[in-house]
């Protein structure tokens, strides 16, 4: 509960500082006077989420995510296996791959519109792309980092090609995997925002540039925060299912304040037992000579 309660303290120590800075008009290096106080942002907010169009944008750009991100987790998550596990798929997908992964998603914007006949389409189709190379990435580190014994253990028990998948690669890779969709949802956050600023008809970053274009920075700001806390609930979403689906790796918890275990007493020693008494220098020379006499 202590945790919980600093964490609330936080936020409101943030939009205090916001709103004091802001309402005072506080010109040093930064010019808060340009910015929308809180309550002007609060004001906004409330008038956005009373009338049909924030809802209609907000279902746009959530249809958009999911759709793109389940279908980069898919391809990306078999990719990096595939990658991982086969030298003639890292051969032959390998250099496309690494040359298309620096490119951002963003900058895909002018093929979107080439190859696809509807902007919708365009823009899952940048967040998949988005959110694919975390997650291949991340997918064929953690198949790699797998220890060889755990295969070899199911080879011996007359397992095949997907006994070992299904039994072995998946399973152990999965805490690698859930830190690539972790990372891939943010960045579809991100590229679809843009992309929707870009090329979009509605959605949040659609509503937040048209407010940027007619000067409403206190729309711009409800946008924002809007794309915050989507991002925010998404990513701790995939974070709940990870770790649901990795309950049986061992977990460590700090907990502040807590005393340290006490080290186990340790055992009484045992006594050495006594060595044997070594043999007499005549007897061993004498088994010596025997055993030269028997060879």
């Amino acid at each position: 509960m202590r945790r919980y309660v600093l964490r609330v303290l936080s936020l409101v120590a943030a939009l205090g500082l916001w709103q004091a800075l802001t309402s005072l008009n506080v010109d040093l290096w930064l010019r808060f006077s340009q910015f929308p106080t809180v309550t002007d942002v609060a004001r906004a907010f409330a008038s956005r989420v009373s009338g049909p169009d924030y809802w209609t944008d907000l279902t746009n750009s959530l249809t958009r995510i999911l759709t793109g991100f389940l279908l980069a987790a898919v391809l990306g998550v078999a990719t990096g296996v595939l990658v991982a596990r086969s030298r003639l798929a890292e051969d032959l997908l390998g250099p496309v791959l690494e040359v298309v992964r620096p490119i951002p998603a963003i900058a895909l914007v002018p093929v979107a519109i080439l190859l696809f006949p509807s902007n919708e389409q365009g823009i899952v189709f940048i967040t998949c792309t988005a959110a694919f190379f975390p997650v291949l990435v991340s997918t064929r580190h953690a198949v790699r980092a797998l220890t060889p014994v755990w295969e070899e253990a199911v080879r011996t028990m007359g397992g095949g090609r997907w006994r070992i998948l299904g039994s072995v690669v998946l399973p152990g890779a999965l805490p690698g995997v859930f830190g690539g969709l972790s990372v891939g949802i943010g960045v579809s956050w991100i590229c679809v925002i843009s992309a929707e600023m870009i090329s979009g008809q509605y959605g949040v970053g659609y509503r937040t540039w048209q407010d940027y274009t007619v000067v409403d920075y206190p729309g711009v700001f409800v946008g924002m925060v809007t794309i915050g806390v989507l991002g925010w609930l998404t990513s701790t979403a995939v974070e709940l299912l990870g770790r649901r689906l990795t309950r049986w790796l061992p977990r460590t918890a700090y907990v502040p304040g807590a005393r340290p275990p006490r080290p186990n007493r340790p055992h009484r020693s045992v006594k050495p037992a006594p060595a044997a008494p070594a043999a007499a220098p005549g007897r061993a020379r004498s088994e010596e000579a025997r055993d030269e006499h028997l060879v």
